[in-house]
């Protein structure tokens, strides 16, 4: 199966446009607990861990976002959906579903 290099383009743009909506609502998430809030403890602890867990999801997002950016720079590249490790081909499919993704499956 040959990389339809204009597909995967418009794959990655979607994607990013996703990825920037999720951005901007954990963004929101992620906002600082104010004490005067009486929630009360319990609820406070997990408002607490919430924001915790929302503060991974942006990071990991903010990530995919900026590895999503380099792919649609280099899609035109001739060694784009090769392994940088090993220097295979990357199976059409990975690309299609993980376009941000430079590595083959064995050496994710």
């Amino acid at each position: 199966m040959e990389l339809d290099k204009q597909k995967i383009k418009e794959i990655i743009r979607e994607e990013l446009i996703k990825v920037e909506q999720d951005i901007v609502v954990l963004r929101d998430f992620t906002q600082p607990i104010s004490p005067e809030n009486a929630i009360g403890r319990v609820s406070r602890m997990d408002a607490i861990n919430n924001k915790s867990i929302n503060e991974a999801s942006l990071r990991k997002s903010e990530e995919k976002l900026n590895k999503l950016k380099v792919a649609l720079s280099k899609v035109d590249d001739k060694d784009f959906g090769i392994c940088i490790r090993c220097k295979r081909p990357i199976p059409v499919g990975r690309i299609l579903l993980m376009p941000q993704s430079n590595k083959c499956v064995n050496c994710a």
